[in-house]
């Protein structure tokens, strides 16, 4: 979550989004079990979660990913779509979700100029963790280049349900 417009001075003067919102603490286990247990096995429903909230990654949502077929992460934002936050997101979420559970990469930014840098800085970025993943010896080199098209592409498609 994000509590928004934090600064009150600079709201009054300004209005909203001007750089003000802090990212809080979520909690998603409890909050989710009535949905997820009602949901979470149904074929016909897709969750894709978001959270500004890096403690719940490894700790909470990357159990229930791993576990419930109709949960998605979705890729760190706002705060979090930098170079080292997503890394620091792909180490936390797929040593127990696994690439096949994340939402690959959309963007939601107003500033239309910048959708492609910033597709190219999260391709980049993944391409280089699976290099280390290869490098390490915990994915073969082959394996690493369909699991970046995934990233780059096929899972925002398929989360999306964007066709065949």
């Amino acid at each position: 979550g994000s509590y928004r417009n934090h600064n009150e001075a600079l709201f009054e003067r300004f209005g909203p989004d001007k750089g003000a919102d802090i990212p809080v603490a979520v909690e998603w286990t409890r909050n989710l079990h009535p949905l997820l247990g009602e949901y979470g096995d149904d074929p016909r429903f897709r969750l894709i979660v978001f959270t500004l909230d890096e403690s719940t990654f490894s700790r909470e949502l990357a159990p229930l990913a791993g576990h419930y077929p109709a949960l998605l992460l979705g890729p760190p934002w706002w705060f979090l779509d930098s170079p080292l936050a997503i890394r620091r997101y792909l180490d936390a979420v797929v040593e127990t979700a696994g690439i096949q559970n994340l939402a690959g990469f959309n963007d939601d930014t107003r500033a239309f100029a910048s959708i492609p840098v910033r597709h190219d800085v999260w391709r980049r970025v993944t391409c280089d963790w699976l290099a280390g993943q290869v490098v390490t010896g915990i994915v073969d080199e082959e394996d690493a280049g369909e699991m970046a098209i995934d990233l780059a592409y096929r899972l925002a498609r398929r989360a999306y349900r964007l066709g065949d």
